[in-house]
C-alpha cells in the first residue's frame, strides 16, 4: 500500500513542469518565512532536497541571514538520525546521490531544535506523511517536542490510513496558488 503510493507520488512529483514546480517552491518558502515557527524560533532543521522535491536551499540561506542556526540531518545505519550544524564545505554526495554532512559534525540534541522542517513523499491534510520508508523522521519526532512544519505540493496530498506508529507534523504548508 505504502510502496505504491509512494511511487504514485515520485512520478507525479517528477512529471511536474519546471516552471510551475519554481513558482510554487517561491510560494512555499514565502509561507514558511511568514509562519510564526519559523519567525519564534533560533534553532532550525531543514533537509537538503532531491531534485523532485521542494527546493530548500532558498530557505536555509535565508534562515541564515535572519541570524538562526540551520541543522540538516545526518542518517546513520539502522534508521538513526541526527541533527547536525549546516556548513556547506562538509557537503558530499551519498549513494543516494543526496549531500550529507561529513566530517567534524557539531551534533544539536533534540531539546535545543525549535522546528524541525520534516520532508516526505505523501501527507494527509491532518499532518500524517509518508516518507521514503527510512524510518528515520518517524524515530525522530517521538522524542522531539518542538514544532514541526512541512511544505507540500498538491500532488503530495493524499487520503491514507496513518500506523499506529507514525506521528503527524504539526503543520502542512500546501501551496494551493499554482494548481
Amino acid at each position: 500500500m505504502k510502496s505504491e503510493l509512494r511511487k504514485q507520488v515520485l512520478q507525479e512529483m517528477k512529471a511536474l513542469p519546471q516552471e510551475q514546480k519554481q513558482a510554487m517552491d517561491q510560494a512555499l518558502t514565502e509561507r514558511f518565512l511568514q509562519n510564526s515557527f519559523y519567525q519564534e524560533a533560533k534553532i532550525i532543521a531543514s533537509y537538503l532536497s532531491f531534485p523532485h522535491e521542494f527546493q530548500t536551499q532558498g530557505l536555509i540561506e535565508q534562515a541564515l541571514k535572519d541570524g538562526k542556526k540551520v541543522l540538516i540531518p545526518k542518517t546513520y545505519p539502522k534508521g538513526r538520525m541526527d541533527f547536525v550544524v549546516y556548513h556547506p564545505q562538509q557537503l558530499i554526495k551519498t549513494s543516494f546521490g543526496l549531500l550529507e554532512p561529513q566530517g567534524d559534525l557539531e551534533v544539536v540534541d533534540a531539546s535545543q531544535i525549535d522546528l524541525i522542517h520534516v520532508p516526505g513523499l505523501a501527507f494527509t491534510t491532518d499532518g500524517y506523511r509518508v516518507g521514503y520508508g527510512g524510518g528515520y523522521y518517524d524515530r525522530y519526532l517521538e522524542q522531539f517536542s518542538g514544532h514541526t512544519l512541512s511544505t507540500v505540493y498538491p500532488c503530495q496530498v493524499q487520503d491514507f490510513m496513518p500506523e499506529n506508529h507514525d506521528i503527524p507534523v504539526e503543520e502542512v504548508l500546501i501551496d494551493e496558488g499554482n494548481l
